[in-house]
């Protein structure tokens, strides 16, 4: 008796719960996965073409990481300033890009926002053969740099070089060289030249050339990849972004816990950067590796003088018209 009373208590309360909610048979109780609402459909732009680069969010993808989060992320590919203005109108919810980008943007008008933070460092680095014997900004003067054009955060990277370094811009050719850049260094057609330190870089060390490297994180510290949304979402679907957010950290946590298993996934996500390109896709994939860690207990978070000083940074040399309040850019309330 005192079964069936419990029982029929138990069913009060979940039909109190759950309108229309299926009565609980012996073998069939009630679960939350039979009442739950359908996932939130949200699509997630990358600031690239399809790589292992994005393995945290292929883990996060083939682990159910989003879907335990009630989201169904479609990715998209695309170049990060037409992204950002996607973001801005919100056109677009989500996009991974880069701090300077939001700088730009907020400088614009666009209500952009960073959430989370992905990489622990900015990747931008001047590269060049050993044999140039370019081992400090100074080393440039008079020589020729490749740059991909006069955008982007390549073209930031350099200017924050010269204004860091106190390295007169002048006495150095910068050359505009599109994304050529391993090509160009290795064929001397230029000195050096700036790239992301996973690709140039390691393309140049995998066709045998010994490198050095100048990181712009090692003269100034400006805030790097990661989540960005804008104020709109950030208002009405605040539990939106969390969600997302603290899906890509279970992401990115197991990548950093598992690099080998994190490396496959993305070969399937990717195919075509495996094959012939496997060598090629992992040691992109092991330089990516010491962007993404973290400090304990730092995972995802941002730093807000890295924020203050790359606003000022990029004000006083003219890389944005409009001054901009540093707590605008980023807000860690989601990484929490």
């Amino acid at each position: 008796m005192k079964r069936t009373l419990a029982l029929m208590a138990l069913m009060a309360l979940v039909l109190a719960a759950c309108i229309a909610a299926p009565a609980a048979g012996p073998d069939t109780a009630p679960t939350a996965a039979k009442v739950a609402a359908e996932p939130v459909k949200l699509t997630l732009a990358m600031g690239y073409i399809p790589s292992v680069q994005f393995a945290p969010f292929y883990v996060a993808q083939e682990k159910g990481y989003f879907r335990d989060a009630g989201l169904e992320v479609t990715f998209r590919y695309g170049f990060e300033s037409d992204l950002l203005k996607l973001v801005g109108t919100n056109e677009l919810p989500f996009m991974i890009g880069s701090g300077e980008e939001v700088i730009l943007g907020r400088s614009q008008g666009l209500p952009v926002r960073y959430v989370m933070r992905w990489y622990r460092k900015f990747p931008v680095v001047i590269f060049a053969k050993a044999e140039k014997g370019i081992r400090s900004p100074a080393d440039l003067i008079g020589k020729k740099v490749g740059i991909p054009g006069l955008f982007g955060a390549s073209y930031v990277g350099w200017e924050a070089v010269v204004f860091a370094s106190g390295l007169d811009a002048s006495k150095v050719t910068l050359q505009s060289i599109g994304f050529t850049q391993a090509t160009a260094v290795n064929q001397d057609q230029v000195d050096a030249a700036l790239d992301y330190v996973v690709n140039g870089p390691v393309q140049l060390r995998l066709a045998g050339q010994e490198v050095t490297v100048l990181a712009v994180s090692d003269y100034i510290d400006l805030p790097s990849n990661g989540i960005i949304t804008n104020d709109q979402v950030i208002r009405t679907r605040p539990e939106l972004v969390r969600a997302l957010v603290q899906a890509v950290l279970r992401g990115l946590s197991d990548t950093l816990e598992q690099p080998d298993a994190a490396f496959q996934a993305s070969l399937r996500a990717v195919p075509e950067a495996g094959g012939a390109n496997e060598q090629v896709s992992r040691a992109i994939f092991d330089e990516s590796l010491k962007l993404w860690r973290s400090d304990p207990g730092m995972l995802g978070l941002s730093d807000p003088v890295t924020w203050e000083k790359a606003a000022a940074f990029m004000k006083q040399m003219g890389l944005i018209q409009t001054a901009v309040a540093p707590a605008d850019l980023f807000t860690n309330e989601f990484v929490r």
